[in-house]
């Protein structure tokens, strides 16, 4: 039997009952589909996730307070509900780590804000100028406030662009406009660009003040809730992590570093067990999808199995004329191979559709 004599033969039988033939390709259109729609979700999904860590920082290194922690870690135990950290550890950071570019630390606290005729309950940030750098931030109207503001308890403060919808309706500038935090009133210098949330917190939903004020008028205390630090190159990030834990062992006179009362964390730490996570969910998808591929697969064997058994006297009447086994075998194959091949081939288009 030739090759043109397969063709026409498989042709013929797919053709001779085209609703069981659609619905068999049908499971393998699905299986197919599905398999690649799900590996562009889970690869997508990481993709964006990390997109979001990166822009919270380049090259950053985060010290907060309390005992050591891993990046898993950090939900459950929360930011800042320990007081070891204060702004003359963030100065020394800033002299003593040489591969530093630059160092913010941060008060963060939650505070009913109000303007005139409306309020919001959002996240305070008690921070210093170089925060902007640090944080890969920018300011879209006004401006950011200054180390002179900072050391002379200035009131001012920047809006995150969510809190600023929130408190002023749209046509008024937020800029030179007063609001009130904890009965106390700032003066609006500044709003920032919109840079979406994190995955942790949305900064755009935030009310930036200076940090000593943020301590004077909200805290009460001396403590800062992180020490955020910019490496000056990304191969400087576990220097400068490193360097930061043995000044702050010594600062607080802690000889043994497990008893360390603060914790450090770089980027490249949340990276690493971001990818893990999302490589994970991802394998899970596609073995669920792969479910849907194996059963389109049965269903082909099904078909080329109910379709052996209402061929018999086909079958019989070929062997009769002189046609061998192996003739016989390579038809059936021939047919099952067609409804894999064009069915895998519709499935990959629509997966493809769907992944983009």
């Amino acid at each position: 039997m030739t090759v043109s004599d397969l063709v026409h033969e498989t042709s013929s039988a797919l053709l001779a009952n085209k609703v069981r033939t659609g619905l068999t390709m049908l499971g393998i259109m699905i299986g197919i589909a599905s398999v690649i729609a799900m590996l562009a979700i889970g690869n997508g999904s990481a993709a964006s996730i990390e997109a979001s860590i990166e822009s919270i920082g380049s090259n950053l290194v985060e010290v907060t307070p309390g005992a050591q922690r891993t990046f898993g870690g950090a939900a459950s135990t929360g930011r800042g509900t320990a007081n070891s950290l204060t702004m003359d550890d963030a100065n020394a950071i800033a002299v003593g780590v040489t591969s530093a570019a630059a160092v913010a630390p941060n008060v963060t606290t939650r505070k009913q804000v109000t303007a005139p005729g409306t309020n919001t309950n959002t996240s305070i940030i008690g921070t210093v100028p170089d925060y902007l750098q640090v944080r890969n931030f920018q300011v879209a109207d006004g401006e950011f406030f200054t180390d002179t503001q900072v050391s002379g308890l200035a009131r001012v403060a920047v809006l995150g662009p969510t809190t600023a919808s929130d408190l002023f309706a749209t046509g008024t500038e937020p800029v030179g406009q007063q609001i009130r935090i904890n009965g106390n009133i700032f003066t609006v210098i500044g709003v920032m660009v919109a840079k979406g949330g994190s995955g942790f917190s949305n900064p755009d939903d935030a009310v930036y003040i200076p940090v000593t004020v943020a301590q004077q008028y909200l805290t009460g205390n001396k403590y800062v809730s992180e020490i955020d630090i910019e490496a000056q190159t990304s191969d400087l990030v576990t220097d400068v992590q490193n360097q930061t834990t043995a000044l702050l062992l010594e600062r607080h006179n802690i000889s043994d570093p497990s008893q360390a009362d603060f914790s450090t964390l770089n980027q490249s730490d949340i990276l690493s067990t971001v990818s893990s996570v999302t490589s994970t969910v991802t394998y899970l998808l596609a073995a669920i999808a792969g479910i849907s591929l194996v059963v389109g697969g049965i269903g082909i064997m099904n078909m080329m199995l109910t379709t052996v058994t209402e061929r018999t006297k086909e079958i019989g009447l070929r062997k009769a004329i002189g046609a061998k086994k192996r003739d016989i075998r390579l038809q059936f194959l021939f047919e099952s191979v067609a409804l894999t091949v064009i069915g895998g081939l519709i499935g990959v288009a629509f997966g493809i559709a769907i992944a983009l």
